[in-house]
Parts: structure tokens; sequence; C-alpha cells
């Protein structure tokens, strides 16, 4: 088995909330004891409702987000890193190899920069390129790439639609030729005419560059149209992870399940199963004990209130944290 491009092991990101001597200190685990892998080239969703810390885990595998435990790995064959240890040497060479798309295309450009400043900035400021010439190059061959024309480049942010200038987002985050790229929720401000054509850019990038991508976000529509894994999260640890087509086919745990009947179906005649989860998601400074889960699972058990289930492997490739992933078919009982 070849290594990963990045994986997380035992990963834990704790913030103390709380200061002044008269308030009292908690910790919030935005990301609790987490463990996942990301082949070369590999397409990995990660998905959760709000809060559930998916974006606080991208950025701690940016080393954007403090790691409190654990260990974060990148390995491309050139070089290994562990995030958790990494020198300042270290750490200015992979913020050339690992970058970040943003989720809002409006908030994310500086509106006083034209487009080809805005996707050279990375080249000028990580010293990638020596002369104005070279970088003209660069951004010439990535902006092709992204579907932006010479013309475009001589504009500003705002003479663009939100598909644009999400194009213009993916061009810089290209720039430095990055061998992983952390897209957060990044066609959730889109139309879906254009989502898809973000999205199928995005695909057609992965298999030309073999990039790695970490793909977040709350549909999991999107996450079958372009992801060959998924992981999901809730309340800051994975609950479930394999396969797409293995988990959207099975999958073996509640609250996946319960995510994906809400996807809406095409047929207009289809009423829809879709499972209501009963109450909010818990506070993360004060999750419930054993299985975080349970107090919105109808499932629920004893046991489940007491033990804290590990992600195990349940069928081929197939990974869940819950005691009864064998016990029961989630989908067919919750339709029942």
């Amino acid at each position: 088995m070849t290594n990963p491009v990045i994986e997380a092991k035992d990963l834990t990101v704790r913030y103390t909330l709380g200061h002044g001597f008269m308030t009292k200190k908690v910790d919030l685990h935005a990301v609790d004891n987490v463990s996942l892998r990301i082949e070369k080239g590999n397409f990995f969703g990660l998905v959760g409702e709000s809060g559930s810390g998916k974006t606080t885990l991208g950025r701690a595998l940016l080393r954007a987000a403090p790691i409190s435990e654990g260990h974060v790995i990148y390995d491309d064959g050139e070089k290994r890193f562990d995030l958790a240890t990494i020198s300042k040497p270290d750490l200015k060479d992979y913020r050339k190899r690992a970058q970040l798309i943003f989720q809002d295309p409006y908030a994310a450009l500086s509106p006083r920069m034209t487009v080809r400043d805005i996707i050279a900035e990375p080249l000028e400021v990580m010293g990638l390129t020596k002369t104005r010439e070279e970088t003209d190059a660069r951004v010439r061959e990535i902006a092709a790439k992204c579907r932006l024309n010479l013309e475009h480049l001589r504009r500003f942010p705002h003479a663009f639609s939100g598909g644009q200038r999400q194009r213009i987002s993916i061009a810089r985050a290209l720039v430095s030729g990055p061998r992983f790229i952390v897209a957060d929720e990044s066609v959730a401000a889109l139309d879906v005419s254009i989502q898809a054509d973000v999205l199928n850019l995005l695909k057609a990038i992965q298999r030309d560059m073999g990039i790695s991508f970490l793909f977040i976000s709350h549909d999991l529509s999107v996450i079958a149209h372009v992801c060959d894994h998924v992981s999901v999260m809730y309340l800051g640890r994975l609950v479930e992870t394999a396969p797409t087509r293995k988990l959207f086919s099975r999958p073996r745990h509640p609250y996946t399940s319960a995510l994906l009947s809400a996807i809406p179906s095409l047929d207009p005649d289809d009423r829809g199963d879709a499972q209501k989860l009963q109450g909010e998601i818990p506070s993360p400074t004060n999750p419930p004990p054993g299985c975080k889960f349970h107090t919105r699972c109808r499932f629920a058990r004893d046991r489940c209130k007491q033990d804290t289930p590990v992600l195990r492997e349940v069928a081929p490739e197939h990974f869940a944290a819950c005691h009864f992933a064998e016990e029961f078919d989630f989908t067919r009982e919750l339709r029942g």
C-alpha cells in the first residue's frame, strides 16, 4: 500500500473558551480524535451539519488551525512532514504544496487587484518565479485551465459573476502547483447550474494534474457527483467513512441514513421519506456522554448512553462508529 498524500492520526483540535478570573474556562473539542487517509489523486468528501467541525478539520490539515493532539502526515513522494511538529522552513514549503479554495467567491478576492495580480500573488509571495515574463506565462497557463481568457485578466473582480469569481479563486489556488487542496463549501454560494460547471472543472483539474482534494460540503448530492470516498462528521468526530458507492447504497450509521434521506428527489410525485432528526446538535462545550448522537437517535439503547463507539470496519472498506452497525439496516428500519 502506498503512502497517502495526507493522513490524520488521532487528530484533536481543542480551544479553551472564557477569559478573566471571574469566567470559568471550558474546552471546546472542535475536532476530536479523528483519523483519515487521503490517497494521491483522490477526491475525498467530508460531510456533516453546520457546527460539526468540518471546516476546522480542513484547516488543521493545512496547518491553519492549531493541532492540540495527534499527527498530520503529508507525503507526496518528494517531501514528508508531520504538521504537528513541522519547522518554519518546512511549513513555508508546505504552503506551496497545499492550498485552500474558500466558500465565498465575493469575499475571497481583493476588489483593488486585477485578476492577473490576484492569480500572480502566490507566485510573487512564495518566490516561485524570477521575472515578470515568467509570472505572466504561468498565470496565463493556469487561467486557461480555469476557462479564463486574456481579457478577463485585465478586469477587477466586481466585473464577474459568482461562478467566474470562483474560477478565479481556483486559479489562484492552482498557480503554485499544489498537490493537495481543501475546497471548503466551494460551490455552496452558487446557483445549481453554476455549481455543476465548477464541480466539473474541479474533476477535470483532478484528472489532469493529479491533485488530491478534500471537498467539504453539507450537500450529499454534490458529494455523490464528484467524490471517490466520503467521511461523515458529527460533533467533531467521524461517524462513518467508506467509498462513495458503498456509503450511498447502505449507510451503516443512523446519522448518515438521515442525511441521505434529506436529498430531494427529481420525481415530482415522490413525497420522499425524509427522516426528521429530533432536537438540535449538542453544544461542543458540553457534549453528551457515550455516543454523541444518542440524544437524536431513535435506535439508541442504554449502552449508547455510556460507551463511546469507536470507528471500526463493519464491512470491507466501510467503517462506522455505531454499536449496532451490523445489526440494523438503518435505511429500511427508518422507512418502516
